[in-house]
Parts: structure tokens; C-alpha cells; sequence
């Protein structure tokens, strides 16, 4: 019997529901097919977005997305995708498969898939390749209410209402792909992007987002940090979980090693250690009245393409052991809440760790995104501190903890999500609450094989199901027994 105790008397805030944003990037099939298609395809639509994409995007209550990338948006000209579609600029996608991009999608689409979906938009500026009155045209053009000639310009395209854009990133991966800069030089220049990102409303504010590392690259943090944080709200921060020999021969998606999960398990824990050390940056950074956040912004598994798919569309399965990886990585942001404001899993649709793959008019929910389904209670509230009495688990040279947990409580009712890492045992949980009693319990679980996975022939091999979860010690105590290689989600409802 493990033990997991959750005192509600402590906390670290809220639980931002931003922790549970999405990533859409001009990527493969995620914007084109996954969400977007046009009306010869005969998929149901409204306004070119998939209905069923739409639905599913809804059930888990997608706070915040994030376009047009990703190393992408450091090369997209955002006045190459307004007006008429049909004179919109065509370019090579250079970054991802050289395929054609037609611009058919452009800001227009974007915020009204936001609105379809009752999604936040983040839109990250092209730093890399474009110009400080390129970026602070599109603000003016997403966020003017009065006339001017960017607003003039959205009215003639359709849209007389400003949009009120809250999020935007001054640049990506500028450390790499975004241009290959130096800390010095990208905090010079995110100084004097974040000038011409005006707010054209006191009541809708702009977010400003700086470039921050690469993983543990603390000096690029650091120098960010310093030297231009006063001019931005948050840093952001990429993380994947790469296994494998090294980033070309990458762990295969479905078929992998009892060794290789435990891999995974041990490579995304460290980014558990990773956020602290940027916080800490971020913490020496900050002054009194200016307190900088942090924004995963990137996070994930990356493993190799499936076979026959284009390498460029990075288009990968999605196991159990990919649901392991995204509930211990959202109970790693939750318990960091009081600095980590934001994070946006790589990616939404059809690349990389993605909710949802679809195929023609076909579409399948992975195990992510149930991940997701089961997490959604925690979005905006309160966070309660619960640590778990964890035992050593060992497979060759990696050693990973058996059990991980976090906790909130919103509206009368305790949300304790737990993952049980061990790919063989059941875990037997006596779950301790200290601070009130419940009066009843109910758990549901994403549980399976680590390889097992949904397809279109066979969508629902992996899905949520109820398990037993019993109220004991007059309201004090919870008991649960935890499937193998599972994430589990109980609400129990306070006395």
C-alpha cells in the first residue's frame, strides 16, 4: 500500500488554465487536413473548420492556442495570408517538407478557429526574418478599435471589430532556427520589438513573451532575463523528450523497449528540475513590481515518423506511454503554478505528440488527449500541495519514481490526478486528506499496454474508463487501486 496525502491548507495559487494550451503550427498535416479543409474536400465544416475536430477541441476546453509556430512563424510574412484567398501569395514551406504553402489560412482563419473552439490566440512574431513594423503593423491590424490604416485594412478584409489579441511572442527558438542569435544580440532586439507592441485598449492589455532557452541553456535565460525583462511578461522554455541513440535515430513511436519507456519516463522528469533552474533565473530577474513568468511553450515526445510518411511532417503514433509522459509533465506545471502561467504541447493535431490524427474525413483521439479529458478539472483552481510516497523503480542504468501527483480543489470538489509509472504492478493508494473530509470519490483512468494505441480501424482501443475509488476514515482518506502504466483523475467531493 502507497501512501499520497493532499493538504488542502496549502497552496500555490491558481492553476492557470493556460497550463493546458495547444500548439498549431503550419507543420505537416496540423494546420492543412487537421484542422482547416476546404469545401471540395466534403468534410463538415463551418468556415472551413472541421466540425469534429472543433467538438473534440471543445470537450477538453482548450484554453489558449498558439500559431503560426514554431520555427515557421519566423519565416511567415502575416500580410501574405489576408484578402481574397485566391491572390493570396504561395510560398515553399521551407522549414517543413519544401511543400507549397498556399496562404489559405492566415490570421482571419486562425482567430476564428480560436472563437469556434473558445480558445485564448497566441501569436508569435517573426523576429528571425521580418521587421519591427511588420510586427507592430499585425498587432495594430489584430488590436486597433479606431481608424487607422492597419484597422481600415482588417474592415476592408471583413472583420470591423477588433480582436483583442492578448498573447504575443517576440519571436521563437531564436537561439536557433529563429536566426542563430546571441542572447545579447535577441535581448537587444526583443527590447526593441516590445516598443512598437502597443496596447490600443487599457481594458485588453497585451502579454508579452520573450524568447527564453533551450532546454537548460541558463545563460541565454539569464541574459534575457537581465537585460530585457523589463520590457516583456514572461520567458519562454522548449523541452522535448528525445530518446534513443541521439536526435536522428530516435526511439521508433509503437514499437519500443520496456528500457526505452523507462528512458522516456527518466527524460521527461528532468524537466521537472529544468523549469526550476530557469525559475530561479527568472526569480534573480525580477524586481518588486515586475515578476516574470514562465511559458512552456514547446514540450513533448519526438520520436520518429511513421513509416511511409513524409519526414517532414513529423507524423507520429501516440501510446500509453505517451498519456505516462503528458500526465507527469501537466502534474510537473500544476505544482509549479505560481510561476508557470502557460505551456503548449507540441503539437495539436497530426505532428508530434498530438490530441487528435485524422485521415481524410476520419479522426482519432490518442491517449493524450484523453490525458487531457481527465486533467481539465484542475484548469483554474486552486492549487493544494499533495506529495506522494513513492518507491524506486529500475530497468539497466535508469532509476524513475513510481508514482506522481498533483491536486487542486474548485467549487467543493478535490481534483488529485496520479500517474502510476510501473509498466507491470497495480499500485494499491491510500490517499490521505488533510484539511476537510469528502463525503464521495470517483476515479477514471487511461490505462493499457505502454504500446497500445488507437487507430482508424480500431479507434477506441485506448479510451477513459471508471475505476472503483472508495471514501474511508469517516471522510478522511481515499482508496484507489491504480491500473499499470496508468493516469488516473480523482474528483472527490467535499463534506
Amino acid at each position: 500500500m502507497a501512501h499520497i496525502v493532499v493538504n488542502t491548507k496549502k497552496s500555490k495559487g491558481t492553476v492557470n488554465k493556460n497550463i493546458y494550451g495547444q500548439f498549431a503550427e503550419h507543420l505537416g498535416r496540423c494546420i492543412y487536413e487537421g484542422v482547416f479543409v476546404k469545401e471540395e474536400e466534403g468534410i463538415p465544416n463551418v468556415n472551413g473548420m472541421r466540425t469534429d475536430v472543433v467538438n473534440a477541441l471543445k470537450n477538453i476546453k482548450v484554453p489558449v492556442i498558439r500559431w503560426p509556430g514554431g520555427c515557421f512563424a519566423d519565416t511567415y510574412h502575416w500580410m501574405d495570408g489576408i484578402g481574397p484567398a485566391e491572390k493570396r501569395k504561395k510560398i515553399v514551406n521551407t522549414n517543413w517538407g519544401g511543400v507549397t504553402e498556399d496562404n489559405s489560412f492566415g490570421t482571419h482563419e486562425f482567430l476564428e478557429l480560436c472563437r469556434q473552439v473558445g480558445a485564448d490566440p497566441y501569436i508569435c512574431g517573426n523576429v528571425g526574418s521580418g521587421t519591427v513594423q511588420e510586427m507592430s503593423d499585425w498587432v495594430e491590424y489584430c488590436n486597433m478599435g479606431g481608424v487607422s490604416p492597419m484597422a481600415d485594412l482588417r474592415r476592408q478584409n471583413g472583420h470591423e471589430e477588433p480582436w483583442n489579441v492578448k498573447y504575443w511572442g517576440i519571436g521563437n527558438e531564436n537561439w536557433g532556427c529563429g536566426g542563430n542569435m546571441t542572447p545579447e544580440y535577441y535581448a537587444d532586439e526583443c527590447k526593441r520589438y516590445s516598443t512598437f507592441v502597443r496596447n490600443y485598449d487599457n481594458d485588453h492589455p497585451v502579454y508579452k513573451i520573450a524568447c527564453g532557452a533551450n532546454a537548460d541553456d541558463l545563460n541565454w535565460a539569464k541574459v534575457v532575463a537581465e537585460k530585457a525583462g523589463q520590457f516583456v511578461d514572461a520567458l519562454s522554455l522548449h523541452y522535448y523528450t528525445v530518446t534513443g541513440p541521439d536526435w536522428v535515430n530516435k526511439n521508433k513511436a509503437t514499437e519500443f523497449s520496456k528500457s526505452d519507456y523507462f528512458e522516456t519516463v527518466k527524460k521527461t522528469l528532468r524537466l521537472g528540475e529544468i523549469m526550476d533552474e530557469n525559475i530561479a533565473v527568472l526569480k534573480r530577474a525580477s524586481k518588486d513590481d515586475h515578476q516574470l513568468k514562465l511559458i512552456v511553450d514547446e514540450w513533448g515526445n519526438w520520436f520518429q515518423v511513421e513509416p511511409g510518411t513524409n519526414p517532414g511532417f513529423l507524423y507520429q503514433q501516440n501510446t500509453i506511454r505517451d498519456a505516462v509522459v503528458a500526465g507527469l509533465n501537466l502534474n510537473m506545471f500544476n505544482d509549479r503554478c505560481d510561476t508557470v502561467v502557460m505551456a503548449n504541447i507540441a503539437q495539436m493535431i497530426n505532428v508530434l505528440q498530438a490530441m487528435i490524427l485524422t485521415d481524410g474525413p476520419k479522426m482519432i483521439l490518442t491517449p493524450t488527449y484523453h490525458v487531457y479529458d481527465l486533467f481539465k478539472d484542475h484548469m483554474d483552481a486552486r492549487h493544494v500541495e499533495s506529495y506522494a510516497e513513492t518507491e524506486d523503480l529500475k530497468d539497466g542504468d535508469y532509476e524513475i519514481p513510481s508514482l506522481s501527483v498533483s491536486s487542486s480543489e474548485k467549487e467543493g470538489k478535490l481534483c488529485i490526478t496520479v500517474v502510476n509509472t510501473d509498466p507491470d504492478k497495480e499500485a494499491d493508494i491510500d490517499i490521505i486528506v488533510g484539511g476537510v473530509k469528502v463525503s464521495g470519490a470517483a476515479a477514471r483512468t487511461v490505462a493499457g499496454d505502454l504500446t497500445a494505441h488507437n487507430t482508424f480501424d480500431k479507434p477506441d482501443t485506448v479510451s477513459i474508463r471508471e475505476i472503483a475509488a472508495e471514501v474511508t476514515d469517516g471522510g478522511a482518506g481515499i482508496k484507489v487501486k491504480l491500473p499499470a502504466s496508468s493516469v488516473t483523475s480523482i474528483i472527490a467531493t467535499e463534506m
